[in-house]
């Protein structure tokens, strides 16, 4: 139904799901279907208000997921910071890696879009994480990424975090040239990368 971007049957969808089905299946399936929407997008087969359709249907779907996964969640596993580094506003990748981690058992510190380098620095002071989210979907702002571990080396902050990178332009290659820790292609490879980091 996310794929279809059908915005006013989802509420039903969902609701009527959650009688059979565990919370988190049903937030896989939301998710895999705003992944295929996204590869219709990149295809040329989906337009802007297609992919803008799909992703209000997830959102929509989300909000009656979102407050059932305390059900499901594992024990806490680790702290992420996360945001979209500066001068890039895009955000439907970084949300699915927020919701994904939630649904892991991570405490998630969603920074939002178009976070400075000094935000970064100021969060791993005041909430002291095991890892830090990147990312990027626009190739003109990746070397942003490259200031922030730069600055939170400056700042002797670098050997505290883990530093994850990912959107579209990143690439494994790119995250080792910058110094990071990680590079994930999507959500779900996101946190399991995590996992990794941490030793779980």
């Amino acid at each position: 139904m996310v794929e279809e971007g059908e915005v006013y049957d989802i509420e039903e969808a969902v609701t009527k799901a959650l009688k059979n089905t565990k919370p988190i299946a049903i937030m896989e399936d939301l998710i895999t279907g705003l992944r295929l929407a996204g590869d219709k997008f990149k295809k040329g087969e989906y337009f802007v208000v297609d992919m803008m359709q799909a992703a209000e249907t997830f959102k929509e779907g989300m909000k009656i997921i979102k407050p059932k996964l305390g059900d499901t969640k594992k024990e806490y596993v680790g702290k992420l910071v996360i945001g979209t580094v500066k001068g890039d506003i895009h955000d439907i990748g970084k949300n699915l890696v927020v919701i994904m981690f939630e649904g892991a058992g991570f405490e998630v510190i969603d920074l939002g879009i178009d976070v400075h380098k000094d935000k970064f620095i100021d969060s791993v002071k005041k909430y002291e994480p095991d890892i830090i989210g990147l990312s990027a979907l626009l190739t003109t702002t990746m070397l942003e990424m490259e200031g922030i571990i730069e600055a939170l080396k400056a700042n002797n902050l670098r050997e505290r975090v883990k530093i994850m990178i990912g959107g579209a332009p990143a690439s494994a290659r790119f995250a080792q040239s910058i110094g990071a820790d990680s590079y994930a292609p999507n959500a779900t490879e996101a946190v399991n990368t995590a996992l990794k980091l941490l030793g779980k």
